[in-house]
């Protein structure tokens, strides 16, 4: 009986069909996922065309609240994405996701926030607070994003896996997601390194992708959230990417201008985030 009542208590159904349903005009998972998937577009523009840096990291602003620890606010921000299409897996009926394909997408999108909650955030060195108007708005996102995504992977939509696992642009997703993965950790580690032994002074980061772009990790996250997009064709996963792209791409067109002011020896040729491009 306890295991229900915690089962009944993690099931996320209740609340999407109660909250979620009228702050999106739906009446059924259909129209939830679609809808949402619009807002999600909408949201990614918006971001895209925004005239200032997020207030957080070395942008970070006094106007927008009180800060928070940076390990303990990454963790909570980033986590309702994967918690939210993890409590669907393990409490609702799962009525499409029976399926390998389902399984892989689903799998692909949690553990992309498995690491970015909870391996990525307890390993960040920066001890910059995180304003509490960004944390909120961060948390909020992630919500809606690890939402979206379960309802379509878990409950909504069906892969046919006699048809789905032969077609070459899933394996190809799935090789682009891995590699972006390998590139956003593996850069991720240079970061770290460069901000190690209680250095908290900003550095000129070198080596792999760091020589081409100023942003290695940022396209590596871009990547795999392409590469998810790809191997699933799913239109909630193609709005994810766009929006990934889309927030890491203006934010690397500002790191980039950041660095280029603050060192007067940084690389010229390297671009922000696509190499020879951009």
């Amino acid at each position: 009986m306890l295991e229900l009542t915690w089962c009944q208590m993690l099931n996320p159904s209740p609340y999407i069909s109660q909250y979620l349903y009228p702050l999106f005009r739906a009446s059924s998972d259909e129209e939830l996922v679609y809808h949402m998937t619009f807002g999600v577009i909408i949201y990614a523009l918006i971001v895209l065309f925004l005239p200032m840096a997020a207030p957080y990291g070395r942008y970070r602003s006094t106007r927008f609240g009180f800060g928070l620890p940076a390990k303990l606010a990454w963790v909570v921000q980033e986590c309702p994405a994967f918690l939210m299409p993890f409590f669907m897996v393990i409490t609702t009926q799962r009525s499409n996701y029976h399926t390998v394909t389902n399984q892989i997408c689903m799998g692909l999108f949690i553990i992309h926030y498995f690491q970015r909650s909870f391996v990525y955030a307890l390993l960040v060195p920066s001890k910059n607070s995180v304003p509490f108007l960004p944390f909120v708005s961060a948390f909020f996102t992630c919500l809606l994003f690890g939402t979206l995504q379960g309802v379509y992977f878990v409950n909504f939509y069906k892969y046919d896996d006699s048809v789905w696992l032969k077609k070459p642009y899933f394996w190809i997703g799935c090789a682009l997601y891995l590699y972006g993965m390998r590139l956003n950790v593996g850069s991720d580690s240079v970061l770290r390194k460069l901000r190690s032994c209680g250095n908290s002074d900003y550095k000129i980061p070198r080596g792999g992708m760091f020589e081409k772009v100023s942003c290695a990790n940022y396209l590596g996250e871009v990547l795999e959230m392409w590469g998810y997009a790809i191997s699933s064709c799913a239109p909630p996963a193609f709005a994810h990417a766009l929006f990934t792209t889309c927030f890491l791409t203006r934010r690397a067109l500002q790191h980039h201008q950041w660095y280029l002011k603050k060192f007067d020896d940084y690389p010229t040729d390297r671009k922000a985030i696509f190499p020879y491009l951009l």
